[in-house]
């Protein structure tokens, strides 16, 4: 690879990418537009790589793009563009690359032969006609023909190295990762499905199983199932058993019949068995939409016991506004099903108040047979953020939370429109469906 023929001309300090990444980005008047995630480059058979924009991340999580042409400065802490955005969800080229999903940790190979190399960080540069450059990478020595120079880091040329433009060698997701490691797991889950297809299964599979989990919960159909079906049956069956069982339940479905048998057998029996029994419903039923898995109480117990189950971390937010109060046994098919204690009115009584003296009994849930239509209705008409599901004996099966409904109720494809496209396809379903909810 040859450097361009015209000079590079620095403008101010090189511009480490990694540094670069979570700027924030102004317009013109000072008013902030969103973080920078990532850098695009076009990768040359000849000459410099060329950065072509940036990642840009705005209001609502969206990923958009910014050209180059329309960036004023890069100062230290900010990025300021001309103010001109186009709020479109950002999608990759097939000519683009980019820097922090895609390079970042790559084992290129040195072309003196002297060992291989990982990628910890890249500067880009101005030139005098104000494009913008790959002009370093900042390395490590992973494998040295000198035992001594391994692990040392480095500033080299773009042009001392092969394989920039394609992996050749497992790759580590370390950097992108630490970049993630706050993010929420739909924002994760966002980053992925920008990736491209091979680089989205590397990084999944770096991701602990709890992450992991949650992040696939967030992810398409498609995207889903091509990183669960990429492991091992071992970790993927580990990937269900943490997962809500709704939504691993959605996950198996959407798997071939031999392939989804095979993952259930290898699931723990207890976690396979809720699953089993979700299968057993219409996927658009209360049935098919509940978790087995909501809080559940006896009515002798108090409030600072339902406060502190409530407080667990693996509980959803929507599910932890209702507790449902049951005879024993609590564990779903439960004794007789009571009412439900709402969050709010258990933060207003005493820590050693009972949950039967404050039971909204009114709330008599549904049967898992009873369609989705009837399930949006009861969330909307008692404000509520779950509905417990129960049978004819009045024995607890579970609840369906207002996010597996609405997941249920948007278009398949709803995180990868937008919202005028997400607000048509809702309308169409809306009509096919007879004008239910």
């Amino acid at each position: 690879m040859e450097h361009a023929k015209h000079s590079i001309k620095p403008v101010g300090s090189r511009i480490f990418i990694g540094k670069l990444a979570g700027t924030r980005v102004f317009d013109p008047v000072g008013d902030e537009i969103g973080r920078v995630t990532d850098v695009i480059i076009v990768l040359r058979f000849t000459g410099l790589p060329t950065v072509v924009g940036l990642v840009v991340e705005v209001a609502g999580h969206r990923r958009v793009f910014v050209p180059v042409t329309r960036i004023v400065a890069i100062q230290p802490g900010q990025v300021i563009t001309t103010g001109l955005v186009n709020i479109r969800q950002f999608q990759q080229r097939v000519a683009e690359t980019m820097v922090m999903g895609e390079l970042m940790d790559r084992v290129l190979a040195m072309r003196d032969g002297s060992g291989d190399v990982k990628i910890q960080d890249m500067c880009m540069e101005q030139d005098d006609r104000r494009d913008w450059y790959i002009t370093k990478l900042y390395v490590q020595r992973v494998t040295s023909a000198l035992a001594l120079s391994r692990g040392e880091t480095m500033l080299i040329d773009p042009a001392e190295v092969t394989h920039l433009r394609k992996s050749v060698l497992p790759q580590e997701a370390t950097t992108l990762l630490a970049q993630l490691e706050d993010a929420k797991a739909a924002d994760v889950a966002d980053v992925l499905a920008d990736l491209p297809e091979e680089r989205r299964l590397e990084v999944a599979a770096q991701l602990g199983d709890e992450r992991l989990a949650d992040v696939l919960e967030e992810l398409g159909q498609e995207d889903r199932v091509a990183i669960l079906t990429s492991l091992d049956v071992a970790r993927a069956a580990d990937i269900l058993d943490v997962m809500q069982p709704d939504d691993a339940t959605d996950l198996v479905n959407e798997l071939p019949e031999k392939q989804a048998q095979i993952l259930l057998a290898e699931m723990e029996p207890e976690e396979a068995a809720d699953v089993r029994r979700l299968m057993a419903y219409g996927e658009r039923t209360a049935g098919g939409l509940m978790t087995t898995t909501p809080v559940i109480l006896p009515p002798d117990a108090d409030v600072a016991t339902l406060l502190a189950h409530v407080r667990r971390k693996d509980i959803p937010p929507a599910l932890a506004a209702l507790v449902c109060v049951c005879r024993p046994p609590t564990e779903t098919p439960t004794g007789r099903f009571l009412g439900a204690v709402h969050i709010q009115k258990a933060l207003r009584e005493p820590p050693q108040t009972l949950l039967g003296q404050i039971l909204d009994d009114d709330l008599k849930g549904v049967d898992p047979t009873a369609g989705i239509g009837t399930v949006t209705r009861l969330l909307a008409t008692y404000n509520l953020t779950a509905v417990p599901v129960v049978d004819e004996n009045r024995h607890l099966l579970g609840a369906v939370s207002v996010d597996d409904v609405l997941d249920h109720l948007l278009p398949e494809d709803w995180r990868d429109a937008d919202e005028e496209e997400t607000d048509l396809a809702m309308e169409r379903e809306r009509i096919e469906d007879g004008g239910q909810a």
